[in-house]
């Protein structure tokens, strides 16, 4: 029987520092989901920001309705849209549409938005931004079921509010919400039974955390009667991997100072590691980045099984550290050699070879009995006067006279 397959994919926020071509950055985004797609991932995020210069996709929706025409299996989700940013109608109406456009293949990240810069141009308070989150999801969840609802806020008004569509994936788009480190996104997780997307699973904060927010979805849902599954928890972290250590620690160093510029001066979220020493040794150390190898990288998931519990799949948090063609060739290395211990994909082919391994002596015996039986066929009904003496001698029955 095949066991649980965990599923892989990239959170794509982008970060692309500001010394390149942005028209061309996104072309790379959509070209690095279509070589996802090929290579078997199983599901790409894409963020929503529109401050600070690197995360340069505005609208997640409409990258995702141009990587559906490139691809054919791939799902695709926001990750994530940030509800305060939307009246919840216009969203839900266009999440509704993609879900019809991709046959399916959408799924909804939602979040309260990660940059305050953001929040700060659209004049909406940052210290509100979780509470409209709550609010948001509370009328998203039932419109993206075909209910229809009326519901009034300081910021938003519905009245008798219904989509036009009934959802193409029943009973509703996919929806996952966004958590860090606080109980956010794991109490909006357990109250409307949603997945969860532990964006920052391999920060230190993160990662101690992990166990905690799932219990406190786990008692949110049991409190309303609603139940959360693992296989829809989703943990991002970052990840590089070559042939060797060597090579990747030598790979990042092509766009590694560019991120932490950005994470130590720019956005505000504790992602870099502080200043002082190799920021390389300092990522691997902390745990926080893979720059390795195939099984550092297996190993890494291994220690967030561990300390989670279980969840249902592992998302890369894109960067453009190294090269493109490096990047591009570590994307493959992963699903190659990563993903197919975590999804049981050589279980049956392992087992297939040890059983012909051990049989071995048992099928060569047999082989070359049934050879033998056919000579001995052939030279009953031919006799051996009337076979040439070099065929005799291939069948081993005639040798050559040795030299005098």
């Amino acid at each position: 029987m095949a066991g649980s397959k965990l599923r892989f994919g990239a959170f794509i926020a982008p970060f692309h520092p500001v010394d390149e071509n942005p028209t061309l950055a996104i072309e790379r985004d959509l070209e690095l989901v279509q070589l996802m797609d090929r290579l078997g991932y199983d599901e790409a995020w894409i963020g929503e920001h529109h401050s600070a210069g690197y995360e340069i996709i505005a609208s997640p929706e409409l990258f995702i309705a141009t990587a559906a025409e490139r691809t054919r299996h791939i799902r695709l989700g926001t990750g994530v849209s940030s509800l305060p940013y939307h009246h919840p109608l216009m969203l839900a109406d266009r999440i509704n549409q993609l879900d019809h456009v991709t046959r399916g293949r959408v799924m909804f990240g939602v979040g309260p938005g990660a940059l305050p810069s953001d929040a700060f141009m659209m004049g909406i308070p940052v210290a509100a931004q979780r509470d409209r989150m709550d609010e948001a999801i509370d009328v998203l969840v039932p419109l993206l079921r075909g209910e229809t609802v009326s519901k009034k806020t300081d910021w938003f008004e519905l009245n008798d509010a219904r989509l036009q569509m009934t959802p193409y994936s029943r009973p509703g788009v996919e929806i996952a919400v966004a958590s860090q480190v606080s109980p956010t996104g794991a109490r909006a997780a357990g109250k409307h039974g949603l997945g969860l997307l532990s964006i920052g699973a391999t920060q230190t904060g993160g990662f101690n955390a992990l166990a905690t927010n799932w219990a406190i979805a786990e008692e949110q849902a049991a409190d309303v009667g609603t139940s959360v599954d693992r296989n829809a928890w989703r943990l991002v972290g970052p990840m590089h991997v070559a042939e060797t250590r060597e090579q990747a620690r030598a790979d990042v160093r092509f766009g590694l100072e560019k991120w932490l510029y950005y994470f130590r001066e720019v956005a505000a979220l504790p992602l870099a590691p502080a200043e002082g020493g190799d920021p390389v040794d300092q990522l691997i150390n902390s745990g926080l980045a893979v720059i390795g190898t195939p099984d550092d990288a297996a190993a890494q998931i291994e220690r967030l099984e561990k300390q989670s519990g279980g969840f249902g799949a592992f998302l890369m948090m894109d960067h453009n550290w190294a090269p493109w063609a490096r990047k591009q060739a570590s994307y493959e290395l992963i699903a190659r050699y990563v993903a197919p211990r975590f999804q049981g994909l050589n279980e049956n082919r392992q087992a297939s070879l040890d059983w012909a391994r051990t049989n071995r002596p048992t099928f060569i015996g047999q082989a070359q009995m049934a050879v033998g039986m056919r000579v001995a066929q052939h030279i009953q009904e031919k006799g051996t006067d009337n076979i040439r003496p070099e065929i005799l001698e291939a069948m081993g029955l005639n040798k050559k006279p040795a030299a005098e």
